[in-house]
């Protein structure tokens, strides 16, 4: 269906290669001499485990779309990718960032905020009466976005009509969010797409992203290696801090409720590091270990 290999990820079904252990206590590295990261001394565990996949995922959403000085970028999906592309995106030079989420979600808005006082944020479900996503935007920027980042994914409808396409097997993505963004960019605007889309869309506004020049970009999964060790090196000099995201510290023993808990939302947990006997002694900056 894509036409070419997708890249090998672990725990991720035989979709990505059948490579076991994404969440495991032990787990088998092939090709380890080029696939394994040394964690330098000073760099806790905390710290140095996501550049395994939500730090370079982030970083490579915002390098690859192109965010640059003085752009104004508008971010939809308040998660932990959505959170660290905002802290990227002002690293290279935004002068505005505008993060969008809502309905359950919307907490995590706040909890950015906290972590980016500049920030500006939409929640989509408090808009008003015929007000749209695209139409505050454009209040907010008038002319457009420069750059539109897509952190959320495909498979959570907002509509009816897509509710229900996808639960008849219709179409595997909405391409609600996709179509926001085209039409919230100025001409020539960029937008790079990150979350997880797995096949088809219906109701693509192809006719707005040909006619107005836009640039739609499909950062697909990002390739780790080329930024991991430069990643590591900010993360040594403190100017990046993955540990921003992370709202809890829980014990791999505890797995089958942590993941009922996570699922609903509930305690705010966003993004979690699950403590294994063979965990070194938590950083002062981690959040502390807690039971569910």
């Amino acid at each position: 269906m894509y036409g070419k290999r997708t890249a090998g990820m672990f725990g991720y079904s035989h979709f990505t290669g059948g490579f076991a252990g994404g969440q495991a206590e032990y787990l088998r590295v092939p090709y380890g001499n080029v696939n394994l990261l040394p964690i330098p001394a000073d760099v806790p565990d905390e710290k140095a485990l996501y550049l395994s996949d939500v730090i370079a995922t982030s970083w490579h959403c915002v390098v690859d779309t192109g965010v640059q000085k003085g752009d104004i970028v508008g971010i939809w999906g308040a998660g932990p990718i959505g959170q660290m592309c905002a802290q990227f995106s002002f690293y290279h030079g935004a002068s505005r960032v505008i993060l969008i989420d809502g309905g359950d979600a919307a907490w995590r808005l706040d909890f950015v905020k906290q972590k980016l006082p500049k920030l500006e944020t939409i929640d989509f479900t408090q808009l008003s009466r015929g007000e749209s996503v695209t139409s505050r935007l454009k209040e907010l920027a008038p002319g457009g976005l420069d750059v539109a980042l897509e952190c959320a994914a495909g498979e959570y409808a907002k509509g009816w009509a897509h509710y229900f396409e996808q639960a008849l097997g219709m179409e595997t993505d909405t391409s609600e969010l996709l179509n926001e963004m085209i039409t919230s960019v100025r001409s020539f605007g960029r937008v790079g797409v990150t979350g997880i889309y797995a096949g088809y869309t219906n109701h693509f506004n192809i006719g707005a992203l040909m006619q107005t020049g836009v640039r739609l970009i499909g950062n697909g999964q990002a390739p780790v290696h080329k930024y991991w060790q430069q990643l590591m090196e900010l993360i040594q000099k403190n100017e990046i801090n993955p540990l921003d995201m992370v709202t809890h510290r829980l014990r791999l023993e505890d797995i089958e409720k942590v993941y009922e808990v996570f699922e609903k939302r509930e305690q705010g947990m966003q993004k979690i590091y699950l403590q294994t006997k063979h965990s070194n002694i938590p950083s002062t900056e981690a959040p502390a270990l807690t039971s569910v």
